[in-house]
């Protein structure tokens, strides 16, 4: 059995997202700290998508948009998310991180149980980024 070892820059981004997947976790349950977790949720996923990106060489991308990302890695990726999901946390990147309304969905900031499926969202492009890049490209 062949061992494979990340790249450098891979394990710096898979750090970077479990640090906002941290971040998420604890703030989980407080209704007002919503826009915040969307936030994090988006650059969890925003860096295992770049952690991808750069273990199996698909050329540097200096975008935050989930879906330009996720078209890059689809093919490895396949099948984890659906674009609407990340159309929505694109949405709400810039508006969580400044003041007046922050974090907007149509609706207001995202509810708790919107939240938490930002947070599943994250957690599984985590998941099957590190799996995908553990076992080589």
């Amino acid at each position: 059995m062949v061992k494979y070892y990340m790249k450098r820059t891979t394990i710096n981004w898979f750090e970077s997202a479990r640090s906002d997947l941290q971040i998420i976790e604890r703030i989980l349950n407080d209704a007002h700290l919503t826009h915040q977790l969307a936030f994090h949720a988006q650059q969890a996923i925003e860096k295992s998508f770049k952690a991808v990106i750069e273990e199996y060489n698909l050329g540097l991308l200096k975008t935050h948009s989930l879906e330009t990302l996720y078209g890059k890695v689809e093919k490895i990726l396949p099948d984890i998310i659906h674009t609407d999901q990340l159309i929505i946390l694109d949405q709400l990147y810039l508006d969580a991180r400044y003041p007046g309304e922050p974090g907007l969905l149509p609706d207001g900031k995202p509810s708790l149980n919107e939240s938490r499926n930002f947070y599943n969202l994250a957690l599984k492009v985590f998941e099957a980024a590190q799996q995908v890049c553990h076992s080589g490209n």
